[in-house]
């Protein structure tokens, strides 16, 4: 079991201290106060209160809204503009180069693989720019694309292809000539790339990655497969020590931003969203509203256990340390203080919980009784039953307040186990230091 855990360790610690892993996990956070602020602008526009919207009409016009997604338009439907820079900067800054000038060559690169024209009612509008994979729907593309742009700017930096000014020049004239070269190499490269896809495929590579690649990943991540697959991994890892959501949801976090994006759109147009038909099931509301909210393995179910049914002091203090920041998304006091990791008593419910969490939830939105999420998202920290209300409406909260209990039960008898050995121990201490 040991040799498996630490092979099993060895193979993932390599995969996320890998150079793209790194890229793709840090680039992508330069996304999220652009991602953030347009969710709560989002929000704001459509509050779970019923007569919400009439009132706001009522008062401020009918295009009352119009600001409010010129907003959204610029910050939530730009995620993979703005993750192809994220990602080339990070890329060529690990490397020791000007990221900068990486990130500006991918946006140009993006741009070049995007059309310049839209079909308005049939007729060719050319001078236009499509916005179709500026958002989630290009979010593979913007992925890969970032650690090419990233990995050729910094190829060309250590052969040298670059020109070189002499010391006295200022260095932001000097950073600038010596990315000219990079620049046409990889703006060669691409556009090339699109020629052949344009001329083969008829179609844009963004198109084509769009379809043959984030399409099926969309489809299965937001799959019953996903919403199991996606917390037990995320629980295991932890378990062995090493943090799930990183790994887990650095691969799969971009996908399921996409599967809300693309569900926003439809209701913004005035679609009805049903799940498994035109809308997706899995977002990321999903996760960090029901899989890991108080934390990965949806701990607060232990924390309640340990608040009202702990008998050793220990778990007793650690129940009333752990409940405040548990309630607020953290759960560090409890991996550790516990612990969990590496802990055989809480490998079961730890897996179990946050399951149990997906599927459920996954259920609840394919029978129709919680409608499928779209792109309204709130802080990590927001508390649990407000940040349900705040995401799904009255629905969501009561299903966040069912899968605290369901969670609580399946803690329970682990946890009592568990308790009854601490307490046991806690009183033949106590035994021998009355005897001495």
């Amino acid at each position: 079991m040991k040799k498996i855990s630490n092979y099993l360790l060895q193979g993932v610690m390599g995969f996320i201290t890998s150079k793209p892993v790194i890229a793709l996990r840090d680039g992508l956070l330069y996304t999220m106060p652009a991602s953030l602020v347009g969710a709560m602008f989002l929000l704001f526009a459509n509050v779970p209160i019923e007569g919400y919207t009439d009132f706001m009409a009522n008062i401020f016009g009918i295009a009352w809204d119009k600001a409010i997604y010129q907003v959204v338009n610029s910050t939530l439907h730009m995620g993979a503009l703005l993750g192809v820079f994220g990602i080339a900067y990070t890329y060529t800054q690990n490397e020791g180069y000007s990221g900068v000038s990486a990130g500006i060559i991918g946006i140009v690169s993006f741009l070049i693989l995007n059309n310049h024209f839209v079909t308005y009612e049939g007729v060719l509008v050319s001078g236009a720019l499509s916005t179709r994979f500026l958002g989630g729907q290009g979010i593979i593309g913007s992925i890969l694309l970032g650690l090419f742009v990233g990995f050729m700017y910094s190829w060309c930096m250590k052969k040298n292809l670059k020109i070189v000014l002499p010391e006295a020049v200022p260095p932001g004239v000097a950073n600038a000539f010596s990315s000219i070269l990079p620049f046409f190499i990889i703006t060669v490269c691409i556009t090339i790339f699109y020629t052949i896809f344009d001329k083969v495929f008829q179609k844009t590579p963004l198109e084509i990655i769009y379809e043959v690649l984030q399409t099926p990943m969309q489809y299965l991540g937001s799959s019953l497969a996903g919403a199991i697959l996606i917390p037990l991994l995320i629980s295991l890892l932890w378990w062995c020590g090493i943090h799930g959501p990183l790994v887990v949801m650095g691969i799969m976090g971009p996908i399921l931003g996409a599967n809300g994006l693309a569900n926003q759109q439809l209701r913004d147009q005035g679609v009805e969203l049903i799940a498994g038909e035109n809308a997706f099931i899995v977002t990321g509301q999903v996760i960090d509203q029901f899989v890991t909210v108080s934390g990965s393995g949806f701990t607060l179910g232990l924390v309640i256990s340990m608040v009202l049914f702990a008998k050793s002091s220990h778990f007793k203090q650690l129940g009333k340390l752990a409940l405040v920041p548990g309630l607020f998304n953290i759960n560090e006091p409890i991996i550790f203080g516990m612990p969990i990791v590496f802990n055989p008593f809480m490998l079961i419910p730890f897996i179990c919980a946050p399951v149990a969490s997906g599927v459920l939830v996954f259920f609840a939105i394919q029978s129709g009784f919680l409608e499928p999420f779209g792109a309204v998202a709130v802080p990590w920290t927001t508390p649990i039953i407000i940040s349900g209300f705040l995401v799904g409406g009255w629905k969501a909260a009561l299903l966040q307040l069912i899968t605290t209990i369901m969670t609580t039960c399946i803690y329970l008898p682990f946890f009592k186990l568990q308790d009854k050995i601490a307490y046991k121990k806690e009183e033949d201490q106590s035994k021998e230091e009355i005897k001495q």
